[in-house]
């Protein structure tokens, strides 16, 4: 349904009132009401039956668009803004509401975008209206404590409590124990190619309330616009939504339960998976059993090419690799991994990028601390070491390139404590950037000192306050 242009030129169903107003906070709404608080650990009371009447409380409808909010995130097709949300739902809330009890309410299709992978290939993202993604956001609140005691303890993407760190030490565990061989499996193009149908057979053995089934379908079915060419969508879970990975967990949890059952290791985080077995012709024999499993009963499809058995050390799992010193499990980070970073680097400390010295330091901080967190898990100090010399090169040959001529690199020089006559010399080098920027002149006037005074963040620098929190 289209709304006038005073209502915000957006193309969402007309409906209002799904968030409660809050007396004491006159700008905005309510992120809990009266009732209990709906959390991603506990479940309601009400009868299993009525599931869309929880999804569409208050409380949790509150706390669904609080979580939309925060995540900010890009437009739908609609090309609503998330800051103007909450305009839209004090107008046409209720309207919405009243669309989905009725079984009226019609999703709108997501917009593709491709977003680029580590193997150079692109990955395609669908990303839901605003309104959409509210909708989906205040269902996965409500079904995933629903979900959750059915998921195995070995799998750890998507979940409360969880994360890539505690599927990495799961695997040291099961490493320390004997198992040397993995089965690396690759489920190809998984979120592309989920079978709907099998979803929601799966969905029904444990969502009673048909409504609900049939408002998830139509978020399956809504379809996708590229490049404002819409496509019908017959099978996957489009990735972006606030949906999609929990019925991942779902989907993927019958694979889990197939493996608990027939006694294999094995630890999974979303479409990643690792069967850890004690010997290659184990390992070798697991594969050949279980991929019938996959094709034929879940209509996944095994990408064999890249499915592969190996010993545990030569695997990337979730960008790292395991090695055993003193007998004891360890962890590193992948070859693949580092040449991943080292790209990132060169782009945040390319000259063509336009950006402000002032800019370029905050995005290499951002992009420091959060490989730093994510990484720490791993033995890293000395390649820590390598790195920020490797950094301090690129930077110091963003300042060389930025000197240009001849004049300003001998009065930078000397500003920072290059005598005249070196000075002069190193001004009129003729050796390329790259070169020049490992050379005495450039080592000794830009100092690591001068450099961390300047506001640049090293590696070496946040390892250690990283893991001084850790300890604490």
């Amino acid at each position: 349904m289209k709304v006038t242009e005073q209502e915000g030129k957006h193309s969402q169903p007309n409906q209002a009132g799904l968030l409660q107003k809050n007396s004491a906070e006159h700008e905005g709404y309510a992120v809990a009401c009266n009732s209990v608080r709906i959390t991603e650990n506990n479940a309601t009371n009400t009868n299993e039956g009525r599931l869309l009447e929880q999804i569409l409380n208050r409380n949790n409808l509150n706390q669904a668009y609080a979580r939309v909010k925060a995540n900010k995130g890009a437009h739908g097709v609609d090309k609503m803004e998330v800051g103007e949300m909450l305009r839209y739902l004090k107008t046409n809330g209720e309207a919405i509401k009243q669309a989905i009890v009725e079984g009226k309410y019609k999703p709108n299709p997501v917009r593709r975008v491709e977003i680029p992978k580590d193997d150079a290939g692109k990955r395609p993202l669908g990303i839901p209206t605003v309104i959409d993604r509210l909708i989906q956001q205040a269902t996965a609140q409500i079904l995933s404590p629903i979900f959750e005691k059915q998921f195995s303890n070995n799998s750890h993407g998507f979940r409360p409590n969880r994360s890539c760190h505690g599927a990495i030490r799961q695997s040291q565990d099961y490493i320390n124990q004997g198992y040397k061989y993995v089965v690396d499996m690759d489920l190809e193009k998984f979120f592309d190619t989920v079978n709907q149908s099998k979803l929601i057979e799966v969905l029904g053995r444990s969502i009673k309330d048909g409504r609900v089934i049939s408002l998830i379908h139509k978020y399956l079915t809504a379809g996708v616009v590229i490049k404002h060419s819409y496509k019908e969508t017959f099978e996957g879970v489009p990735q972006g939504g606030p949906l999609s990975p929990l019925l991942s967990n779902i989907m993927l949890n019958e694979l889990d339960k197939e493996l608990e059952k027939r006694g294999h290791k094995f630890v999974r985080y979303a479409d990643d998976l690792m069967i850890i077995c004690k010997s290659r012709r184990a390992a070798e024999r697991t594969q050949a059993n279980i991929i019938p499993f996959i094709e034929n009963k879940l209509f996944l499809k095994v990408n064999k090419t890249k499915t592969v058995v190996d010993y545990v050390g030569r695997v990337k799992f979730l960008g790292v690799s395991f090695y055993k010193k003193d007998g004891q499990a360890r962890v590193r980070i992948h070859p693949k991994s580092i040449l991943k970073l080292k790209a990132k680097i060169r782009k945040l400390t390319a000259r063509s990028n336009g950006w402000s010295n002032e800019k370029r330091k905050q995005k290499l901080r951002e992009y420091i601390i959060g490989w730093i967190n994510y990484f720490k898990i791993a033995d890293i100090k000395s390649l820590l070491v390598r790195l920020d010399g490797w950094l301090r090169r690129r930077i110091r040959m963003v300042f060389w390139k930025q000197w240009k001529k001849v004049k300003t690199k001998y009065t930078n020089l000397q500003k920072l404590g290059i005598d005249k006559a070196k000075a002069w010399e190193y001004a009129n080098t003729r050796k390329g950037y790259w070169r020049t920027s490992s050379s005495p002149g450039l080592h000794r006037s830009l100092t690591t000192e001068k450099l961390r005074k300047t506001g640049y963040l090293f590696f070496s620098d946040y390892y250690k306050t990283a893991v001084k929190k850790s300890v604490a």
